[in-house]
């Protein structure tokens, strides 16, 4: 039937959170702010938006039966080159420090080119199969594993253009953009027009590194996306330093930070001042609850007494864009996951309290991850706007996050497409492998 409607079709008697729509003048109907709709496609566009009637209309249509549909979602922080190698590299004690050593090994000992190439795009498989349109992954860029991996990006990055749209942010230690090396990573980075990064810790030359950093994206008119915080020491304030260093040099791109988890941990001053800095700084906030919460207060045989997040309702209220997304998915720093947006806004809003009142925390998955990755057209629903929409059975938020919503269909370009998930078979020469060093490198 789906596959028999043609170019030019209604969605009839749909839900759609107020916050997701476009350029529409209709009230929610639901204490949820949800507006109960018909939409009209007709050429991959939605053509019109109007409230719900119960006139049949002349084109072919779906009653969808209240039914909530989102746009597609943005995910703004993965690392899909770590993605996947849970089973050949455990982190059996799910602390952070192992997980750092974990992958360091892996890296050291497999991310050659078909392994980074073939589990990227497992990962890329699954995020579109689930109605993600765009990604912004974290790749590890040390030495001559950035050639490597950007290389990987790049192809893929064409391969996929006509179904997601890829960005692609250097992660190393900023100490490195101080050699030679780190320099080159800036230019490779300024080649493939792509975002300027890496991880900031609280050490004596952290304000040089940041300067640095600010000065490289400058030359370059490259934005910026930081790891910041990801602890719970209430010292931590590299997120602060960054705001103060962005307001120094008058820095004009896109700054992005990601976790900021120890500002949930400070006092009520320092995150006051922090605010206030980060809302004149222009920066935008990206929290990773499901990582986070993994790895954060994580110790052997002992209940974890700390959520791990930032505050994101402290944010939120201070007026600071604040964005969900997945981070790692199956590898040591998260053993878990499957690249679903819903997944990823569905525990952010079990851990972060989002719920009761919802408010608009469902836009932290499309709408402000894409206005910081600096798709505006992405992330919403309107009048004359692509149809890349997800389609649920759920008719409320409560029906919404109490099921996995497996049988959700996703219409792209107007058109409905497949959602079938790659098989996790795909990857088994790769992670069962004995005899890595027979894998191809491809560079």
């Amino acid at each position: 039937m789906l596959n028999n409607l043609g170019d030019h079709f209604w969605l009839k008697n749909a839900h759609i959170p107020l916050c997701l729509l476009e350029n529409v003048s209709i009230k929610p109907q639901t204490r949820e702010q949800l507006c109960h709709l018909d939409l009209e496609i007709h050429d991959n566009k939605i053509i019109s938006i109007i409230p719900h009637t119960s006139t049949l209309p002349e084109w072919p249509y779906i009653d969808l039966k209240k039914g909530i549909i989102f746009p597609c979602f943005i995910d703004s922080h993965t690392h899909l080159d770590k993605g996947h190698i849970w089973e050949r590299s455990p982190n059996l004690s799910a602390t952070f420090d192992e997980a750092l050593e974990t992958v360091k090994k892996d890296a050291q000992k497999n991310w050659r080119y078909e392994d980074v190439y073939r589990r990227m795009d497992f990962g890329l498989q699954c995020s579109y199969a689930q109605g993600t349109i765009a990604i912004r992954t974290h790749l590890d860029s040390f030495g001559e594993q950035a050639n490597i991996s950007f290389k990987v990006f790049e192809e893929l990055k064409n391969k996929w253009q006509n179904k997601l749209i890829l960005q692609a942010v250097s992660l190393v230690s900023l100490d490195y953009f101080f050699t030679k090396e780190g320099e080159e990573l800036a230019d490779l980075v300024a080649k493939c027009g792509q975002v300027l990064g890496g991880v900031t810790y609280m050490k004596p030359q952290l304000d040089q590194e940041l300067d640095k950093v600010f000065t490289l994206a400058k030359e370059r008119n490259l934005d910026l996306d930081f790891h910041a915080d990801e602890t719970l020491e209430p010292d931590s304030t590299c997120l602060k330093r960054i705001a103060e260093t962005a307001i120094k040099h008058q820095f004009k791109n896109k700054i992005t930070c990601g976790h900021c988890c120890s500002l949930s941990q400070q006092n009520e001053q320092l995150v006051k001042e922090t605010l206030n800095l980060v809302q004149e700084a222009n920066i935008n906030i990206i929290s990773l609850p499901m990582c986070n919460s993994y790895l954060q207060d994580r110790n052997p045989r002992e209940t974890p007494k700390l959520r791990g997040i930032t505050d994101v309702h402290g944010l939120k209220k201070e007026g600071v864009p604040v964005a969900f997304a997945s981070d790692n998915c199956r590898d040591p720093f998260f053993g878990f996951g499957d690249h679903d947006g819903l997944e990823v806004l569905k525990e952010s809003v079990r851990i972060c309290h989002l719920d009761t009142n919802y408010d608009d925390w469902v836009a932290s998955v499309n709408k402000i991850p894409a206005k910081l990755m600096n798709l505006p057209h992405l992330g919403k629903i309107g009048v004359g706007l692509n149809a890349d929409l997800i389609i649920f059975k759920a008719r409320y938020f409560s029906e919404l996050f109490a099921r996995p919503q497996s049988d959700r269909l996703l219409i792209r370009n107007g058109q409905f497409v497949d959602t079938t998930l790659p098989d996790y078979a795909q990857l088994d020469d790769l992670i069962f492998s004995l005899d890595n060093s027979l894998i191809n490198d491809g560079v």
